[in-house]
């Protein structure tokens, strides 16, 4: 029997939970008061990998002898909204718990401990990352912020300069696998959707770190919540002096950024308005980013961000519009102290969308259906079609020379058929882009899933996508590059399918996939050719198979009698690809995949609030790179990926206003490469505090 707190608002007393796949504190915008909860119920009463959309299903408690029902949050696994436990794919959800406890700098870091996530790395602490899922590449997965499709179709190489500091994220929920009836078709191989935390009381928050290699960051966030209104500002400067030097002895992995972002929301009884604006600067050393010319390359990127999202919460039919606009700046040079000595690159590129999203519920199901319109366009001086009209570029005595404009259409209808046990979720997209005439493809998908028993679930699914090229891939002409605008879209059809455990102490998958893959676009260089040059290609049929493991332990429920092991997370995932008839071929991306990945995390209470998280993670990597040419006979050397281990920790004083923590990334100073010849940085010590109050 449960003990009963009385004030002035309503109480709810417990008699009973009904068995309808409940999970009462993951219920946002909700306010239960209740009395003494056993440590049982208190244990899985966590707001962890959920998304803010509401959506309405049987779950159900009983006050004076009656039923009522609450609403259980979402998961974006379907593109109509549904529960956790009603979801039919493979979601990977990093709480705001796993971010505050990761020994992390920035997002593209936080990803590394993604067992699904292929993380490389070219400069620290968020300067280039190229983030990618199941053997792609970074082209290959949309990412989204709070929802909203912020893909740069310039390069995807950028695609992670987000306009908020990693402490204001509450969750990111990666959707692995083909996604295009979920987010649209850029997403061939997966998404990545950031979710930024909006409190729901006035506070403020600030912190402050330095630590090796001249870094320092700094930030701080206000949040105004006043009735149905609820504002937000934060910004974060971040720098380092960088850990390399170029062979004339210039730091060329320096970095400097700054972020700032506002974001709002209304929210009723009756509708929900959310908005936000971002600006993301960064400027950066690239060493041999781009290139093995020179190892005195410099990079500045200005990226800006708008959108705004509605729905209603009431009436039969839920909607679901958004409209927003991205832009993004960039300005590369060869030589950063010669600027005579090789023209820069700049590059702007707009892309302004608009999505009507809608579903509602009938005797067969819940359907949905959505539209989205897309335009993409970019001035550049050496990417897209020669414009007719040359554009000024503000600020410099340059002019875009080139451009390009192309919209893409797209339709998708799903339906959901929800059982007590069983999901079945099934759906397509149709699919036209202005680009090269493209008519109109459809694409479609199939997922289901069936409980068991209350611990075990089995699911299954065949999904298609496909990618349209990037205009870098379409047109980067350059010393040793050469694009090809003939390109065919990347097509990739998708079957996979698994089993899932779940108690109170602990949480398992695993699962397998099968990827057909055509046309896929590369950057690639015959070993034996007399010139080195990297060319724009579509490969053949590849076909690529998959397993991953995870499991998650309670090591308090466990364990029991102990307080210092709180959790134990270990995953494995392998890939492997057919590749036998591409052998001698030298690839940037679709021949260079991450083979073999095991992360592990233990999280310890040390004594009172002094807290210690260790990670550790091995990656193996399929391919080869170039290590040096002879001068004479202007031979190439060629050097495989080789296997490493990383050992990163936090070991943090955690109070409920404030915390103390000191990082430490590649404890032992292992040598490692991601990308080519780019050393990656030895061992790095960070020491921050950051607090955090409500006014």
């Amino acid at each position: 029997m449960y003990k009963t707190i009385f004030n002035k608002r309503s109480s709810f007393k417990f008699t009973h939970f009904s068995n309808k796949g409940y999970s009462l504190f993951s219920c946002l915008g909700k306010e239960v008061i209740v009395g003494t909860l056993s440590v049982a119920s208190l244990t899985n009463a966590r707001a962890n990998s959920i998304s803010n959309d509401v959506a309405k299903i049987d779950t159900s408690f009983y006050k004076n002898g009656k039923e009522v029902v609450l609403d259980e949050v979402n998961v974006t696994g379907s593109r109509a909204p549904l529960t956790r436990s009603q979801q039919t794919r493979m979601v990977t959800v990093l709480s705001r718990e796993d971010i505050q406890a990761a020994p992390v700098q920035s997002v593209n870091d936080l990803l590394k401990y993604a067992v699904g996530v292929d993380v490389r790395q070219r400069g620290p602490i968020g300067a280039q990352t190229d983030i990618s899922l199941r053997g792609g590449n970074d082209e290959q997965i949309t990412i989204l912020l709070n929802g909203i499709n912020i893909c740069d179709p310039q390069t995807g190489h950028n695609a992670f300069d987000f306009p908020v500091d990693i402490s204001e994220i509450e969750r990111i929920e990666i959707l692995e696998g083909p996604a295009a009836r979920v987010y649209g078709t850029s997403s061939l191989l997966g998404a990545i959707n950031i979710v930024t935390r909006t409190p729901s009381k006035s506070s403020i928050s600030a912190h402050v770190e330095g630590g090796s290699y001249g870094y320092a960051s700094a930030g701080a966030r206000a949040n105004i919540a006043k009735g149905n209104w609820n504002n937000s500002f934060s910004t974060n400067y971040t720098r380092s002096d960088g850990y390399t030097r170029s062979k004339n002895g210039n730091l060329n992995t320096d970095f400097d950024g700054l972020k700032a972002f506002y974001q709002g929301n209304y929210n009723d009884n009756d509708i929900v308005v959310k908005w936000h604006a971002g600006m993301s600067t960064k400027g950066f050393g690239s060493n041999t980013f781009y290139s093995a010319y020179s190892d005195e390359q410099y990079e500045r990127i200005l990226k800006t961000y708008t959108a705004i999202q509605a729905e209603n919460r009431y009436g039969k039919i839920h909607m679901r519009p958004s409209i927003y606009w991205n832009r993004t700046m960039d300005k590369w040079e060869l030589f950063r102290d010669n600027a005579d000595a090789y023209p820069f690159n700049y590059h702007r590129t707009d892309v302004y969308g608009v999505n009507l999203n809608g579903y509602f519920d009938w005797i067969a199901g819940r359907t949905a259906i959505g539209a989205e319109l897309r335009n993409e366009d970019i001035v550049s001086t050496n990417l897209g079609e020669i414009l007719s009209e040359p554009r000024h570029i503000h600020g410099t005595d340059v002019d875009y020379t080139h451009g390009l404009s192309r919209t893409n259409i797209q339709f998708v209808l799903e339906h959901n058929i929800l059982l007590k046990r069983f999901t079945l979720s099934a759906g397509l997209v149709a699919v036209k882009n202005s680009w090269a005439e493209m008519n109109m493809k459809v694409y479609p998908s199939i997922d289901a899933s069936y409980n068991i028993t209350d611990n075990w679930k089995v699911y299954a699914s065949y999904n298609t996508s496909l990618r349209m090229p990037s205009f870098t891939d379409l047109y980067y002409n350059s010393k040793g590059y050469n694009a090809n605008k003939e390109l065919k879209p990347e097509e990739l059809a998708a079957t996979e399918i698994g089993v899932k455990y779940h108690s109170q102490a602990v949480n398992a998958s695993v699962s397998g996939y099968y990827n057909h893959m055509k046309n896929l676009i590369d950057w690639i260089v015959d070993k034996n050719a007399d010139t080195q040059t990297l060319t724009t290609t579509n490969f053949g049929v590849i076909n690529s198979v998959g397993v991953e493991a995870n499991m998650d332990i309670n090591l308090l429920r466990l364990i029991t009698g102990q307080r210092i092991f709180k959790k134990l997370n270990i995953a494995y995932a392998y890939a492997y690809q057919d590749q036998k008839k591409y052998e001698g071929i030298v690839s940037q991306y679709v021949l260079e995949y991450l083979r073999n990945k095991f992360v592990a995390n233990l999280q310890m209470n040390i004594w009172k609030q002094l807290n210690l998280g260790i990670n550790y993670r091995l990656q193996n990597r399929n391919g080869s790179y170039v290590v040096s040419q002879n001068p004479t006979t202007k031979e190439y050397t060629y050097a495989k990926y080789s296997t490493y281990g990383i050992v990163d920790a936090r070991l943090s004083w955690d109070m409920p206003k404030y915390s103390l923590y000191i990082n430490g990334n590649n404890l032992f100073s292992k040598d490692y490469r991601d990308f080519g010849r780019l050393r990656q940085p030895g061992c790095w010590i960070i020491a921050g505090a950051s607090i955090n109050m409500n006014i």
